[in-house]
């Protein structure tokens, strides 16, 4: 992958990440709390692939994008272990939301599960801009 690829697909990422954010608020406001928290889970997998795009690293699976962000960010020390649990919390919670019928979610727990990925996306967006990828 040459650098001008890898930008546009880093930039492809974060404009998907950014359209389901907008789709989970539009989600919340309309009181579909459960679809809500499970697009919030995927507009921190769109962030997190476009950080591992910086590293030429494509995972898989959802899986492979928390194993991969853990090994290369995290043990790294460029993220905190706390980022780390953020991704895999709402991992966890999107199953729930998205196949327990039986789960719901309130929607102070998703104003919290918000607050606390974009903060995890602020930083995915600073540490970005610090390579050059804006």
């Amino acid at each position: 992958m040459t650098d001008e690829n890898i930008k546009i697909n880093i930039h492809e990422e974060l404009k998907r990440a950014s359209d389901v954010f907008d789709a989970a608020t539009v989600l919340f406001d309309n009181e579909f709390i459960n679809d809500a928290v499970s697009r919030l889970y995927y507009f921190l997998l769109y962030n997190i692939r476009a950080l591992l795009l910086s590293k030429e690293l494509e995972p898989r699976t959802h899986e492979g994008a928390l194993r991969l962000f853990a090994q290369h960010f995290v043990k790294t020390k460029i993220f905190k272990t706390d980022d780390s649990h953020i991704f895999s919390k709402l991992m966890k919670y999107r199953e729930e939301a998205d196949y327990n019928p039986a789960y719901e979610f309130t929607k102070n727990d998703f104003i919290e599960l918000k607050k606390d990925s974009e903060g995890l996306a602020v930083k995915i967006k600073f540490y970005l801009e610090d390579k050059g990828y804006f």
